[in-house]
């Protein structure tokens, strides 16, 4: 490989490229920026996951594991939040990663974003489809069975595929359909939508919530750990803790390791930077404010379902719809099922909004190509040909492909970059000690260190085939990357001219 491929990128050449007139409109205030960080985060992760890693991973003990994962994502939010006072520019961790640790590392972390956000997006349009159909179905209306799901699943237990009867999923391919033209309308529509959404599903958690707690029993939370404080494993080896007849940790690590997928989102916030009006300042408010309220949100609703129904009986579709009705509060399904459709859409909204500025980035530093995925609407400021690139990719997946087994490569992804953020923050530390930042992350090194070794737990923990997919990915990156990328880059023909040399004696 050429020797630019660790070359990185100075944050004199980041500041600069504000300057241009192809940038975004900068149109996010604090509130927007928390409202856009708690509309990725709370959805399917509050409405699902918890019902299933109750009951087949943590049992009450869920409540330690949402504080474990949360405490994992505040560290890496912290660092997260240096790097965007400091580059408020499209791209989040890949811009963070190709201004301190090189090329090479900032195309796998964009790469790996790109993972991210597509499959996310995919996998949360089944679940919308679902509580949608339900939703319609209370009205007596119900969607042909034909185009009512993907044409296959996946059986985990033979290992096979099986037809579902389905052309493809309707609804899951006119969502996504919906949000790519609000989406290519302007960042300033997405936001006024995305509030709407955020409204909404808030109010419909915190009536859960409130109402829910007086149907709480005691008894319900004892034992409190039933499958025990463990199930750590590694390469999906359990090494300390229980472990299922199939071999899979158990435990309150291992419910850490399932319910991450519930705190994907809140790192979307840094990808608008360039369109936040005080990025320095509204920024890091965003991240951390989206991510504490969403943190406590989680475990309010986690001990009150677990006090609600016993960890085992918890129902795995719909934990929080069944929980009251097994109440008997019947009046409360229509208004769990409407908050639950609400915040997936807003969840949805935000993830396909994140991934065209991600690719919007790495067009501009010539890593793919500019003329396509670096065009800015004339009128709508918005990066419009990628951002329906993006919607079709997430339709298609998500009204013909089952992503169970895909899903799975979202939490080791995120996992991933947080941990390479952890690490450039430590990497910028040393190498541009009087770097202006207006945010400063706390207690450097040891949040940093701390939020390295809490992620590295965590995606250890996850099954050994996440990591096989993972590498898979990862190939077909670095085949684009080595074809493309590293001959095209921005910084490839900054080193042929000279010019990366001279700018960085200039800057020492």
């Amino acid at each position: 490989m050429s020797h630019h491929v660790f070359k990185r990128k100075p944050l004199s050449l980041l500041h600069e490229e504000m300057k241009s007139d192809n940038r975004l409109r900068r149109v996010l205030g604090p509130w927007s920026l928390t409202s856009l960080g708690i509309g990725c985060v709370i959805g399917a992760g509050i409405f699902v996951i918890t019902g299933i890693a109750a009951s087949e991973k943590a049992g009450p003990a869920l409540v330690v594991s949402f504080i474990v994962a949360g405490t994992a994502c505040v560290f890496a939010a912290l660092c997260y939040a240096e790097f965007a006072s400091m580059a408020p520019v499209a791209g989040s961790a890949f811009t963070y990663a190709y201004a301190t640790l090189g090329e090479l590392p900032a195309w796998i972390i964009g790469w790996d974003l790109i993972l991210e956000y597509t499959v996310a997006a995919a996998t949360v349009s089944h679940g919308w489809s679902k509580y949608f159909q339900a939703l319609i179905k209370m009205g007596h209306i119900k969607i042909p069975t034909v185009l009512s799901n993907a044409p296959f699943e996946y059986n985990s237990i033979t290992n096979k595929f099986v037809s579902t009867g389905s052309w493809f999923d309707l609804p899951a391919l006119a969502i996504a359909a919906i949000l790519t033209v609000v989406l290519v309308i302007g960042i300033r529509e997405s936001s006024r939508f995305n509030n709407t959404m955020v409204v909404v599903k808030v109010a419909v958690v915190l009536m859960v919530i409130i109402v829910g707690a007086f149907y709480v029993k005691a008894a319900n939370w004892h034992p409190f750990a039933p499958f025990g404080w463990a199930g750590l494993s590694f390469f999906g080896r359990t090494i300390w803790g229980q472990s299922s007849q199939g071999g899979a940790p158990l435990g309150m690590l291992a419910g850490s390791a399932m319910i991450f997928f519930a705190y994907i989102g809140f790192d979307s916030v840094s990808t608008h930077a360039e369109e936040a009006r005080n990025p320095k300042r509204d920024v890091p408010i965003g991240i951390i404010t989206s991510l504490i309220i969403c943190t406590v949100l989680y475990i309010a609703v986690t001990i009150v379902l677990t006090g609600m129904v016993p960890y085992s009986e918890i129902d795995k579709d719909a934990p929080i719809a069944a929980a009251f009705q097994r109440a008997g509060l019947h009046w409360a399904q229509f208004i769990i099922s409407l908050g639950a459709v609400a915040g997936i859409t807003s969840v949805m909204l935000v993830l396909m909004l994140s991934q065209p500025r991600v690719l919007l980035a790495m067009s501009r530093d010539g890593l793919l190509p500019q003329s396509f995925f670096a065009a800015i609407h004339p009128r709508f400021r918005t990066p419009w040909k990628s951002t329906i690139l993006t919607g079709i990719a997430v339709g298609t997946m998500g009204s013909l492909i089952p992503l169970g087994i895909l899903a799975e490569l979202v939490n080791i992804g995120t996992l991933l970059a947080f941990v390479i953020v952890c690490l450039a923050v430590l990497v910028m530390r040393h190498t541009n000690p009087q770097a202006e930042r207006p945010f400063r992350c706390p207690w450097v090194p040891v949040i940093p260190i701390l939020g390295v070794f809490l992620c590295l737990v965590l995606m250890f923990s996850l099954p050994s085939a996440n990591w096989l997919r993972l590498a898979v990915w990862m190939l077909i990156g670095m085949f684009i990357y080595s074809f493309y990328g590293r001959h095209r880059s921005v910084m490839a023909r900054r080193s042929a001219a000279g010019l990366t040399g001279q700018k960085g004696k200039q800057e020492k």
